[in-house]
This record gives C-alpha cells, structure tokens and sequence, in this order.
C-alpha cells in the first residue's frame, strides 16, 4: 500500500461497506478497524422509533468510535496499514437527520472536541448504490433491526450521504457507484478498483466500471 496506510470506506446502510474492507484488508495485508453496531444497546430501538432513541444511540456510536480510533495512534497497528468500513465524520450525517435542533447543538460540542483528536485517512472510498440496490442488499442481508427500514429513511440518507461527500475535501476522495457491479463476487470490478487504489492521489475522483475514471 505503499505510503498509504489508512483506507476508509463509507457509503450508506447496506452498500457493502464491511465486505469491501475485508477484501480490501486482505489485498494489502492489513488490519481491519469496523463499526461494532451490535454493541450499540439503542440501536434496535432507534430503528423502531427513530425520535425517542435517535440522541442516545447518536452518542454511543459517537463515543464508541473514538475510542476504536485511538486504538490507530499505536504504532505497531498503524505500520501495518489500516481499512475501515467507517469515518469518524460521517457521524454527523446521522446527527442532522435524526437529531432535534436543541440535540445537534450539543452533539456538536462533543463532537469537534472528539475530531481534534483523531487521525484523518490517507483514501476514503465512498461507495454509492441507488435506493432500491440498498433495500434488495438489506432484505438480503437480513440484520433484523434493519428489516424496519424504510424506502424513505434511505432515500434521506443517500441524499444526505451524497451532500457530505460533494462538499468533502478533508482528504483524496475516490467516489464509486455500485449499483451494477460486485466487487465479493467479480474479481475484475475489485482489481479494478484496487488499480484505481494505488493510483490515489489528491481530489476527488469518481470510478464507473465499464466508463473509467474521473477527476475532478
């Protein structure tokens, strides 16, 4: 992976966030840091009534993901290279959508004093699928708090997921639309997108299987 050690990849629930990070750790012979969803104990319940629960499962996952981030400030993991199925600053795409007014102010607060202390990706690769991609790969995977996801949660949240990342420019941004390929199961879109990987540089730049890439 060269002098890139960290690779983040992001995209909405149920565009395959978690598999392409364990593909691509195994690629370059590196350590994996997931989201641990499961560990939330609000998170079922916000799936069921998204306004009572929305601030107390914000602020878990808040906190449980910095203290997975410090874990990346060790020397003996960090030389070994990195892949995250997560950014710590997508937390906020979350916190506006769900969050009152009142809660966001505060969840702000928290959330830059967190930020300051964290270390920012080499890459991040955000995956994007169209809503019904999701919804089939969803029933697919059958988690079974996400089974009370609605066609119009997810369409928010591409939409909000899609506004972050066209204002992003904390990093090299390398943006690719999954609808129609499958990077598990086709060897050849995933060294595709490994090619397009080492080849990372700064911007954003958008890769379509069949159609090459784009910078911008």
């Amino acid at each position: 992976m060269a002098a890139m050690r960290y690779i983040v990849v992001e995209g909405p629930i149920g565009v395959g966030k978690t598999s392409l990070a364990d593909l691509l750790a195994k690629e370059f012979e590196a350590e994996t840091l997931l989201e641990r969803p499961d560990e939330n104990p609000f998170l079922e319940k916000f799936y069921k009534d998204r306004e009572k629960f929305a601030f107390q499962t914000q602020i878990f996952f808040l906190l449980d993901r910095f203290r997975q981030q410090q874990s990346i400030t060790q020397p003996d993991l960090f030389s070994k290279g990195i892949v995250s199925d997560y950014l710590f600053a997508k937390d906020r795409i979350f916190a506006c959508l769900n969050l009152d007014e009142d809660e966001i102010e505060l969840y702000e607060k928290i959330y830059k004093l967190l930020d300051a202390r964290i270390v920012h990706p080499d890459l991040v690769i955000y995956l994007q699928a169209r809503v019904e991609v999701l919804l089939q790969r969803i029933q697919t995977g059958r988690i079974p708090y996400q089974q009370h996801l609605t066609y119009r949660y997810l369409e928010s949240l591409n939409q909000a997921y899609n506004s972050f990342f066209f204002n992003y420019n904390e990093t090299p941004l390398l943006v690719v639309n999954t609808s129609e390929i499958d990077f598990v199961n086709s060897r050849a879109d995933f060294e595709t997108l490994v090619k397009e990987i080492r080849k990372a540089k700064k911007g954003t730049c958008y890769l379509n299987i069949g159609r090459g890439v784009s910078d911008i």
